[in-house]
């Protein structure tokens, strides 16, 4: 579910989008093709992927399928692979659209409420995708310092839009311009989100995340030694940015608090963020599958 991650498979429900015109991704050159993977981009993922889970059905899945205790780091690189897939993976992306959809099927069960919910359903499925317009939006405004204009936020969402339809999320399932986004997307805010536990459990600065498990071996044990040291304020500087990169409707509606001070401190970061990140090299600026579409795509023929 969110994340595209799970335990098991097996159902049926939104198909694939079959036949010889597959949806394309966004093109190159495109909104998406500059931001999507900028490394600001993973600072703004723990804020979208609370507003997935806050959802009840969304939760409800994640809770009952998905690895994101016992294997954090794992479930986190496969989600940021196939993120990226779907925006640098050209022909691929539609295939990591089927895939994903298969995935999903028999992702199904009961929520809190003792609702049943599917993660395919057409607007949980939708929800899902949605989540990342608005938080792109803030964390552009904070760790860019300079604002979408209004006709760069207008071809984000349709690009957005366009990796929904590679998804297979129908067209009419996801607003079709960005000003009848926000009632839908407020709708939702003020309708449907709660603090699930699932959503609780990523706030929560306290709850236990293992340390790394993947990289050179002596980086590793030297994590697996520190650990008890560097996760603690690394939980909570997690929460920070997940509030503060969250839409203020949306954290008020989970009754999250968030302070002047915070604000103050957060406008300080992203200046610093700002200021530091394109002063870096292509390669440490974006991740390593979109440093290499984007050099794939300058190299001479």
């Amino acid at each position: 579910m969110s994340g595209h991650d799970r335990r098991s498979g097996g159902g049926a429900a939104a198909r694939p989008t079959s036949g010889p015109a597959q949806p394309l991704p966004p093109p190159p050159g495109g909104i998406l093709w500059e931001s999507a993977g900028d490394i600001r981009t993973l600072l703004g993922l723990p804020a979208a992927f609370t507003l997935q889970v806050a959802h009840p059905a969304v939760g409800a899945g994640v809770d009952d399928h998905s690895a994101f205790r016992s294997d954090p780091w794992g479930r986190g690189e496969r989600s940021l692979r196939s993120m990226l897939l779907w925006v640098y993976g050209g022909p691929a992306a539609a295939e990591e659209g089927r895939r994903l959809r298969v995935l999903h099927e028999d992702i199904r069960g009961t929520d809190a409420h003792g609702r049943p919910y599917h993660a395919l359903e057409p607007t949980t499925y939708a929800w899902v995708h949605a989540t990342g317009f608005p938080v792109a939006r803030r964390t552009r405004r904070y760790l860019n310092r300079r604002p979408f204009t209004a006709a760069e936020e207008r071809r984000l969402y349709a690009e957005w839009r366009q990796v929904g339809r590679v998804l297979g999320i129908r067209e009419q399932d996801m607003p079709p311009s960005v000003a009848e986004f926000w009632p839908y997307y407020r709708a939702v805010v003020r309708g449907r989100l709660e603090l699930t536990a699932v959503a609780a459990e990523l706030l929560d600065p306290g709850a236990a995340v293992p340390p790394p498990d993947r990289g050179p071996r002596p980086v590793r044990c030297a994590l697996r030694l520190l650990w008890p040291v560097l996760w603690p304020p690394a939980a909570r500087f997690r929460r920070f940015l997940t509030l503060g990169l969250m839409p203020p409707d949306a954290r008020e509606a989970l009754g999250l608090p968030w302070t002047d001070r915070q604000e103050r401190r957060l406008r300080r970061f992203g200046r610093l963020t700002a200021a530091l990140v394109p002063l870096l090299p292509d390669r440490l600026r974006y991740l390593p599958q979109a440093h290499r579409a984007r050099t794939g795509r300058s190299a001479p023929a």
